[in-house]
């Protein structure tokens, strides 16, 4: 999983297990951990980013982390979809992972390499079906 900013940052978290409210809360302690001011993260409306666990890890971190949920349905406000269809594009050029393990170590070199390319992040927001307007 994975965040990214207008500012070029690009934060993740390789998981192996099913993505749930466990798991969320541990992005989201990550997330709040690089930072030394409030973080607005906008998320869409998937069931873990919804859960009793999640609210309640907010609403004990609020001080820290604001969420802002994306309507429903609404895949073209989302630019970090576009993180996903870019590693799923890349990953079959690069390797055959063959076990759990390779898949997560190839994803974790992915993304490894991203963040050394602010100029790609930045271009995930303008996309052309991606509605945000940046600050440049």
């Amino acid at each position: 999983m994975s965040a990214i900013s207008t500012k070029a940052r690009m934060h993740f978290m390789i998981f192996t297990e099913s993505f749930d409210a466990t798991v969320m809360c541990r992005f989201l302690a990550r997330i709040v951990g690089h930072f030394d001011r409030k973080v607005h993260l906008i998320v869409d409306r998937h069931s873990a980013h919804r859960s009793k666990t999640v609210r309640s890890w907010l609403a004990d971190h609020q001080d820290k982390i604001e969420p802002h949920f994306l309507p429903s349905y609404s895949p073209e406000l989302n630019p970090d979809g576009l993180v996903n269809a870019d590693l799923k594009r890349s990953l079959p050029h690069t390797h055959q992972a063959r076990s759990r393990t390779e898949l997560a170590a190839e994803t974790r070199r992915f993304f490894h390499h991203r963040q050394r390319q602010p100029h790609v992040i930045t271009g995930y927001f303008k996309a052309p079906h991606v509605r945000y307007i940046l600050d440049e």
